[in-house]
């Protein structure tokens, strides 16, 4: 939470605040923020016509599962926010502006928007994975393994020669 009086009392007033806190439950399907990691908030507030507009930066740490080989994956999360609080906030604005309680602006809700929306909903661990063998499961990014090759199935030979008559 930011105290803003004094930045709503001064015309054209702007201000920088820089963060950092932990948001417990910022996870999507496979990728999340580690419950021991931090979120750093790096804003400038300003003071417009009905409100405080914070214009920054989000950045976290995330870790999850890669969608082809099961690894591990970590990386780092930046997304860039413009965002808009202001008071007497009706439902229906609930979904583009934050309230702003008094003198009161929680950059939390902003945070966790930001995150929850950057987190890779399927985590690669690199580009050129390879991931697991479909018949016995091995990991192909470590080594080959001695099953033979992949056989389509014959219902799909009509669409098949379609794609190779060309």
């Amino acid at each position: 939470l930011l105290n803003v009086n004094a930045l709503r009392r001064a015309p054209d007033a702007r201000r920088r605040e820089m963060r950092r806190g932990r948001i417990p439950g910022l996870v999507v399907t496979s990728g999340a923020v580690p419950a021991d990691a931090e979120v750093a908030v790096d804003v400038v507030l300003e003071l417009v016509d009905g409100g405080i507009v914070a214009t920054g930066s989000v950045v976290a740490p995330y870790v999850g599962e890669c969608r082809r080989c099961l690894g591990p994956v970590h990386g780092t999360i930046e997304a860039e926010v413009r965002e808009v609080y202001q008071h007497n906030v009706t439902p229906e604005e609930a979904e583009e502006i934050y309230p702003l309680l008094g003198d009161q602006l929680d950059l939390e809700p902003l945070a966790r928007d930001a995150v929850l929306l950057e987190l890779p909903l399927a985590p690669l661990c690199r580009e050129g994975c390879l991931g697991l063998c479909p018949t016995c499961g091995a990991n192909l990014n470590e080594a080959s393994c001695a099953c033979p090759g992949f056989a389509p199935d014959p219902r799909w030979e009509g669409l098949d020669a379609l794609r190779t008559d060309t």
